[in-house]
């Protein structure tokens, strides 16, 4: 028996790691596409981007875990009914306990490393990531200006291009685009010094020789002034002392915490290792095939379970948040429910069929 143990947790182990796998990559590719579009709208240093993927990477990893380990065991069950294996197991009197002690010892490794990961791992990452983002931003933003580069102000309001830079720091054929309010100006310079006050907040351009087009887009009327120097001072927006995202908080502090935003938190970090190993408990029966069907038949109802799952998680969160829902209830009403859901859908075949029998 020792032997069927080990190769039922051989085929659910892969089968988890290759669906986690490739869950995490098309995550991960809209993550990369966003890190990036922030990255060049904010001018992020190079060295933040790999970063601040690879803290993404942690954050989204509970999300995924828990969904993929409910494939891995439907598909690899699957496989096991198609062909055969679990039938000639259970004609050798196999039963139903020792099918579920592979798969239940994996939902408890996985289930663990969940709970390090959403109490204390993910929280740090996404503390790390939003400190690395506003490190990066006001780098970004303080930084003087690079030739051949394109460069915002106070969220796009300004906009500068230099095409060279002399040796002593003046910026030669320059181009700034400044909207205030409706009225667009568009100058384009021969020379310009780019100097930054001490605090950082105070960037002052000086163009020399050039021109300054001014006008309503969409409207005829515009003016053109020509000048031999003009100074042009942006000063950046002082950034809002927001409060910590609760996403970075500690464990701890939302323990400590009696605020409703808080522990609606708390209880989303304890109830995804939960969903973990009751997904996997779900997915045992779930995947029973009957003959002649495809080894890919139960994948469908199996996600649909997830997201009635997730959806049923998300919305008990939001209204723990709210009040609607007592704080002490948390979300163990959403995996009671699903346990149930599942024992019915479980029994009530077995049920149906000796009645059946006895009819």
């Amino acid at each position: 028996m020792r032997r069927l143990d080990r190769y039922i947790l051989q085929e659910v182990l892969l089968s988890w790691l290759a669906v986690t796998g490739v869950l995490l990559v098309i995550l991960l590719t809209n993550q990369v596409a966003a890190v990036l579009e922030r990255a060049a709208d904010n001018q992020y240093p190079r060295s933040v981007v790999l970063t601040l993927i690879g803290l993404s990477t942690l954050q989204n990893l509970p999300v995924v875990m828990p969904v993929g380990l409910l494939l891995g065991v439907v598909l690899a069950f699957g496989r096991l009914w198609h062909e055969s294996e679990m039938t000639a197991a259970q004609a050798c009197g196999v039963g139903l306990g020792r099918i579920y002690m592979p798969v239940t010892l994996l939902a408890l490794l996985v289930t663990a490393f969940l709970a390090w990961l959403t109490l204390d791992l993910s929280p740090r990452a996404s503390e790390r990531a939003y400190a690395l983002r506003s490190e990066a931003l006001r780098s970004g933003q303080f930084s003087a200006v690079q030739p051949g580069q394109f460069r915002s102000f106070g969220g796009g309001g300004v906009v500068i291009y230099a095409q060279h830079a002399a040796p002593d720091g003046m910026l030669e054929r320059v181009f700034i685009k400044r909207a205030r309010g409706e009225v667009l100006e568009v100058t384009l310079a021969q020379r310009a010094r780019h100097e930054i006050s001490a605090d950082g907040m105070l960037h002052t351009i000086t163009l020399y020789d050039g021109a300054r087009y001014e006008g309503v887009p969409g409207s005829s009327k515009f003016r053109i002034v020509r000048f031999a120097e003009q100074v042009v001072p942006v000063r950046l927006p002082e950034a809002a002392p927001g409060r910590q995202r609760v996403e970075a908080l500690p464990t701890a502090a939302l323990l400590a915490s009696t605020a409703p935003r808080d522990r609606a938190e708390l209880h989303w970090r304890i109830a995804l290792p939960i969903m973990a190993i009751t997904l996997a408990l779900l997915a045992v029966p779930l995947s029973r095939l009957r003959p002649r069907q495809s080894r890919y038949a139960r994948v469908w109802l199996a996600v649909l379970v997830y997201f009635l799952y997730s959806n049923l998680a998300s919305a008990g969160r939001v209204w723990i948040e709210r009040g609607v829902v007592p704080e002490w209830l948390g979300l163990w009403w959403v995996h009671v429910s699903l346990l149930v859901i599942g024992a019915i859908g479980m029994w009530t075949p077995r049920v149906a069929a000796r009645l059946r029998y006895r009819g």
